[in-house]
């Protein structure tokens, strides 16, 4: 399989992958929703997990890969807040969970930019 029909699977699987997550392991997901939403971090949570397998669906199937991998990379900067309250608060524990936690900050423009690549893709094909 070419990398250019690879990359949106990859992109859908990490999607996929990350919204189960939220619905197996939603403490973990609750404890970085920003205070200032409104309703609970739960409903936000679940939200967001909900959103994942969506945008995972639109970028699998070729019909939807173009509007899905766009919203996909207006998600990711949309979590970015998450982000950055898990590195806010994790800040005094030990140096690898501190690390981890700081090192997502930087990779959300990459997963940004791959799935703005999964779109373009799709535009070159058309």
């Amino acid at each position: 399989m070419p990398r250019s029909e690879r990359s949106p699977l990859l992109l859908a699987g990490l999607l996929a992958t990350a919204g189960v997550a939220h619905f197996a392991n939603p403490r973990q997901f609750d404890a970085i929703v920003p205070k200032a939403l409104p309703g609970t971090a739960r409903t936000w949570t679940y939200a967001s997990g909900v959103a994942e397998l969506a945008l995972a669906a639109g970028v699998a199937l070729p019909r939807t890969r173009k509007a899905a991998a766009l919203a996909a990379a207006a998600f990711f900067v949309g979590v970015f807040p998450a982000n950055v309250k898990m590195a806010a608060d994790w800040r005094h524990r030990p140096a690898p969970q501190k690390a981890a936690a700081f090192g997502r900050l930087p990779l959300q423009l990459p997963l940004v930019l791959w799935a703005r690549s999964v779109a373009k893709s799709v535009e070159g094909r058309s």
